[in-house]
């Protein structure tokens, strides 16, 4: 968000005539109205009024919550840690059928908290409001719910408010496109830290893995243009920001869509121009699309984080075409080859399902066999859950929940004595550390290596923020204890 742009704009924005129809200008008009409106409201409360975003899913939509905080921030709301506030927003994730199940026990609670405080609103937006059967459900069953609105419309939530403050009704206010007609920039955003944040460099997805529903909720992929990433990122840097992590379901078709092509690797290179930015991370590439152009530019930008997330899925070649991954198991075992050649310390780390349907022992085994010869530093694993409105859901040959459980618990087993042996190799050496959390009962500091795994040490909160060395000490699993070095 570039705040001298929204700063001016909303100066000179006319409130007594109608609403310029251009975005973003529409939205900053709708800001400048609530900012009064919100004033008033609070003046009648005698307090100011209090908002609480909880945030469901990945990182795209922790990014997108940034934003709702901002414009509700902008406006005049303070934060609440509590869902006991003035204005809940609840923002969805909806890739599996118990993240819905979730949310609506959720809701329930929520609808608790508004019979004691009936001037309580309530928003739902996100994955799960593009999806027709979810939103007749909170229509009927939810009926408390104030505002709901899509992952293509996350930038009216200024409009909506005002329109729903302005105008009570016993039914959800309901905006939701189908598509993406836009992408809106310049619009206020609260980030969590002070020292990293997330830069959405794309949106959407074109893959159609048959496992995955994100396509169809957020989209066919669309690109920012370089231009506007690049400004983002230097207000940002001139704000403290010393660690970036670059935002898309398949960052490797970055460029694909624009008019003025660029590729991913090429716009690593000019984001890594930005003065400030020390680090620059990324997430999420696909396999089939990693170049040798971005396997070199890891390699030799010196900002550029030396950790690849590659999703693995499932090692059987068999598995992989029913899941549209578009790669074979020996395809992937050659990108990693590749990438550990060229990038002798880098980190790689991936994704992988138990139990696709009509996945076989011996398709099993093959994962197994990735997973030993990868070599990764760490991986999220997943049993394979039904997702209706996905092509896997229709597939035959289900695999039982006791199978998918007894594998799951052998993948498990095979990926800590494989990742042990990846990590302990680093015991001893001191590496550069960015210190992001501190705790304060046992004045330690939680700090995450180049690499993305995390090392605890003693220190003081004035280091949060700070590039320092740290020596590692000793392993425990997937993380270090040690000691600065400063």
């Amino acid at each position: 968000m570039n705040e001298e742009i929204f700063k001016k704009t909303l100066e000179q924005l006319d409130t007594t005539m109608e609403p310029p129809i251009k975005e973003p200008n529409r939205q900053y008009y709708f800001i400048k109205k609530l900012i009064d409106l919100i004033d008033k409201k609070s003046k009648e409360k005698g307090r100011p009024l209090t908002y609480c975003v909880v945030t469901f899913g990945c990182q795209m939509n922790a990014k997108d919550s940034e934003k709702l905080a901002g414009i509700l921030k902008t406006v005049g709301y303070k934060e609440s840690k509590s869902e006991k506030a003035d204005f809940v927003i609840y923002n969805t994730c909806t890739v599996r059928e118990n993240a819905n199940t979730k949310v609506y026990g959720r809701l329930g609670y929520l609808g608790n908290l508004k019979s004691k405080d009936p001037g309580m609103m309530i928003a739902v937006c996100g994955c799960m409001m593009q999806e027709k059967h979810v939103v007749e459900k909170i229509n009927t069953s939810y009926r408390f719910v104030d505002i709901m609105f899509g992952t293509h419309n996350i930038y009216m939530l200024a409009e909506l408010l005002y329109m729903r403050l302005t105008n009570p009704s016993k039914k959800p206010l309901t905006v939701i496109y189908d598509e993406a007609d836009k992408i809106v920039e310049d619009l206020p955003s609260e980030f969590k830290y002070s020292f990293k944040a997330g830069v959405n460099i794309m949106y959407g997805c074109n893959n159609f893995c048959s496992y995955c529903i994100v396509p169809y909720v957020r989209g066919r992929e669309r690109s920012r243009k370089a231009c506007d990433i690049i400004r983002e990122v230097e207000e940002l840097a001139s704000k403290g920001i010393v660690e970036i992590m670059l935002l898309g379901q398949n960052v490797n078709s970055y460029g694909n869509d624009l008019d003025d092509k660029i590729t991913f690797a090429k716009l690593l290179r000019e984001v890594s121009k930005v003065e400030g930015i020390r680090r620059i991370r990324f997430m999420t590439p696909h396999p089939k699309d990693l170049s040798d152009e971005l396997i070199e530019e890891i390699a030799v930008n010196d900002k550029v984080c030396k950790h690849v997330h590659l999703p693995l899925q499932s090692g059987s070649s068999d598995i992989l075409q029913k899941m549209n991954r578009r790669y074979t198991k020996e395809a992937y075992l050659e990108l990693v080859r590749k990438i550990k050649e060229r990038i002798p310390n880098v980190s790689i780390t991936t994704d992988i399902i138990v139990g696709f349907p009509g996945e076989t022992e011996e398709d099993f085994n093959e994962t197994i066999d990735v997973v030993k010869k990868a070599g990764y530093t760490s991986a999220y694993t997943f049993q394979y859950s039904v997702r209706n409105g996905t092509p896997a859901a229709q597939m035959p040959n289900h695999i039982s929940e006791d199978v998918i459980s007894e594998r799951f618990n052998r993948l498990l087993d095979t990926i800590h004595t494989s990742t042990d042996e990846v990590i302990k190799k680093l015991t001893g050496l001191t590496l550069p550390v960015l210190c992001e959390e501190y705790n304060d009962e046992k004045a330690t500091i939680t700090g995450r290596l180049d690499n993305s795994l995390l090392v605890h040490f003693e220190g003081g909160r004035e280091l949060l923020g700070q590039i320092i060395n740290v020596r590692l000490d000793e392993q425990k699993g997937f993380y270090f204890l040690g000691h600065a070095e400063l």
